[in-house]
């Protein structure tokens, strides 16, 4: 079970390595056949205050809404994982990008690079999958093209540092995710660096997201029993 606070903090450097990742797509289960299952989740933030998101439901594992797909079902217990519930971390703003950061049960997902695919597996000591969504605050329009770091400590300690896959779903759309692995139930703060999407815009973004910008929540990690 997860309980958190949130707020933003001022950043800290990682500008060239939240662009490694910019090229590659995750693709889920759901769409691709014969993979073992898919990775999906209905979640939504709150504006600029911590606010919980709104929980999911559907006949896969606890805190998932994964449709009523077979392969849901079938990778519930996938690396014999425990189940997650979805749950919000924490949210904010950045000029008028909602910025949320969700847990959720951790299952296989696929990366794509153009021409090959990998399966990529959680591992058994892995404690949930983390999710970002970045949104228009006004619109709740998803925001891509974008690339995101995260960092999580403990005491001062570093436990996570890695970047966020970009990656696609079928009732999320686009968001950034991976899997976190933590040593064991505490209080954590993560931070995430959001860099500016990388496309052309429409006027009404022209005088933001030029900079790339750090987030930072606190949160409380419970294993389930």
């Amino acid at each position: 079970m997860l309980t958190s606070a949130s707020g933003l903090a001022p950043g800290r450097g990682r500008l060239a390595a939240t662009a490694a990742v910019a090229c590659l797509a995750a693709l889920l289960a759901s769409g691709c056949g014969s993979s073992a299952s898919t990775s999906s989740a209905a979640a939504s933030g709150a504006a600029a205050s911590s606010v919980p998101a709104a929980s999911a439901s559907g006949s896969g594992m606890a805190g998932m809404d994964m449709g009523s797909s077979p392969a849901a079902t079938s990778g519930a217990s996938a690396g014999n994982i425990q189940a997650v519930p979805m749950q919000s971390l924490g949210t904010a703003l950045w000029q008028g990008m909602k910025i949320t950061a969700d847990a959720m049960t951790p299952v296989p997902f696929l990366t794509y690079n153009g021409t090959s695919m990998q399966e990529v597996k959680p591992a058994k000591n892995t404690s949930f999958h983390l999710m970002v969504l970045l949104n228009d605050a006004q619109t709740n329009v998803v925001i891509p093209y974008a690339s995101v770091w995260g960092t999580i400590t403990e005491n001062g300690k570093t436990v996570f540092d890695e970047s966020l896959w970009p990656m696609i779903s079928r009732y999320m759309g686009p968001h950034y995710g991976n899997d976190v692995s933590l040593p064991g139930p505490g209080t954590y703060h993560m931070t995430l660096l959001v860099s500016p999407p990388v496309s052309a815009r429409h006027v009404e973004y022209q005088n933001v997201w030029l900079k790339p910008h750090t987030v930072s929540f606190t949160f409380h990690w419970q294993p389930a029993s």
